[in-house]
């Protein structure tokens, strides 16, 4: 079960000394990427080093596209990652993952047709509320969340970085916040003084503007 507090994930980790930084900054949850074509893809065999050596300093979460639900979570299970983050499925196919693995996170787009269907919650445990174009580091306008807002906890991601998480915090009050591209000095590669900007900036701003995870 979640704790109340802001949630921070930094995602598309690919080394243990991104993980021990982003650890150290106050990062609750680490991402890793296991979808092909992804400048931050990373085997099984690699996940399943870098949750061990993450030894439960924080959530981790294993980041999916173009699977099926049962192959997504034998990924998951595979590789021991707390939790499975699934990106382009549909309800059935979430409703189909969560009674494959335990703890499942879904990933949406405010580009998505039938936006207030998806932004109801399908039995995930937070939703993820990405750019268009998830990992492009697109900003997007966080105005329609004015009108509609998700139904349970979620997390704020797409076009973030050190110098704007706080703002969009404050603006979307969102559960948490999910940043990949917006702490990198090149596809791919993560800036440790970005990563941890980030985290002190996310949680400047955090205090009473989140929605509650419990």
């Amino acid at each position: 079960m979640l704790s109340s507090s802001f949630l921070v994930k930094i995602c598309g980790l690919r080394t243990e000394a991104a993980i021990d930084v982003a650890v150290a900054a106050g990062a609750d949850a680490v991402g890793f990427v296991i979808a092909e074509g992804s400048p931050r893809f990373v085997d099984a065999e690699t996940v399943r080093r870098l949750v061990e050596h993450t030894a439960g300093r924080a959530t981790t979460v294993l980041v999916t596209k173009g699977l099926s639900p049962e192959a997504a979570a034998s990924a998951a299970h595979g590789c021991g990652v707390d939790v499975l983050q699934v990106h382009g499925f549909d309800r059935p196919q979430v409703e189909r993952t969560v009674t494959l693995f335990p703890r499942v996170w879904r990933a949406t787009s405010l580009g998505d047709t039938q936006l207030e269907a998806n932004l109801e919650s399908w039995g995930e445990e937070i939703l993820l509320i990405d750019s268009p174009r998830a990992g492009s580091g697109e900003r997007w306008d966080l105005g329609a969340l004015h009108e509609q807002r998700p139904t349970g906890p979620w997390l704020l991601a797409g076009g973030l970085d050190a110098e704007n998480v706080a703002r969009a915090v404050a603006e979307a009050r969102p559960t948490g916040v999910d940043v990949s591209s917006g702490v990198e000095s090149a596809p791919g590669v993560k800036d440790h003084a970005l990563i941890e900007r980030f985290v002190d900036n996310a949680r400047s701003t955090s205090r009473g503007c989140a929605d509650s995870l419990a």
